[in-house]
C-alpha cells in the first residue's frame, strides 16, 4: 500500500469517526434521554413534582388542617376549664382544689400526648407514601438507565459538580406520572 492510499484510508477513517460521533448525540436527543454513564436525580423534587407526591402533600395538608382545628378547639376548652378552676379556687378547700388541679393537669398531658401522636402519624404516612413512590418509580428509573447506557443514578445533592444534562428528574417525573398517575391505585387515601 502506497503513501497516497494510506493517507486516503486515514482520511476516510477520520470522516467516518467524526460522522459517527456527530450522529450519536442526535440519536440520544431523539430518545429524549442523555447518553451518559452517570445520571443524577433530585429525589425530593422527583417526589414533590410528581402527581403522586402532590396528591400525598394535598392529603397531608388537609389532615393537618383538621388536626390544627382540633388542637385549637381542645386549647379553647382547656383554657375555659382552667379559668373556671382558677375562679373557683378561693371558695374551695385546698385539698379539693389540688385534686381538681391534678386531674386537669392529667387531662392536659393526655391531650398533648394524643395530639402529638396524631402529628407523628401524619409524618409517618408521608414517609411511607414516599417509600411506596420510590418502589413504584424504580422500574421507570431502571428503564431510563438502560436507555441512556448509565450504570448509576446519583442523588443530585450529593454530587459536587456535574453538567445539567445528566439530571433526569424532569423526564423521570413525566414518565412516572404517565405510568402511575397520582398513585391512588397504589396507596389509596391516607389512613391514620
Amino acid at each position: 500500500m502506497g503513501a497516497r492510499t494510506a493517507v486516503k484510508l486515514f482520511a476516510v477513517l477520520v470522516i467516518l469517526l467524526v460522522f459517527d460521533l456527530s450522529v450519536r448525540p442526535v440519536q440520544a436527543q431523539q430518545l429524549g434521554v442523555v447518553q451518559n454513564a452517570i445520571l443524577t436525580i433530585a429525589t425530593d423534587r422527583l417526589f414533590a413534582g410528581s402527581a403522586f407526591g402532590q396528591r400525598i402533600a394535598s392529603e397531608i395538608e388537609a389532615e393537618s388542617a383538621v388536626l390544627a382545628a382540633e388542637n385549637r378547639r381542645i386549647e379553647a376548652e382547656l383554657t375555659a376549664e382552667e379559668k373556671d378552676l382558677t375562679l373557683r379556687r378561693p371558695d374551695m378547700d385546698p385539698e379539693a382544689f389540688r385534686t381538681l388541679a391534678d386531674a386537669f393537669d392529667q387531662r392536659v398531658q393526655a391531650n398533648r400526648e394524643t395530639q402529638d401522636a396524631k402529628a407523628r402519624a401524619l409524618n409517618q404516612i408521608g414517609d411511607v407514601a414516599r417509600g411506596e413512590f420510590l418502589v413504584a418509580a424504580r422500574p421507570i428509573l431502571e428503564e431510563l438507565m438502560r436507555e441512556s447506557g448509565a450504570g448509576v443514578i446519583l442523588e443530585r445533592s450529593n454530587v459536587f459538580l456535574s453538567a445539567n444534562t445528566t439530571d433526569i428528574t424532569d423526564l423521570a417525573i413525566k414518565r412516572i406520572d404517565a405510568a402511575i398517575g397520582d398513585g391512588s391505585n397504589l396507596t389509596g387515601p391516607l389512613e391514620q
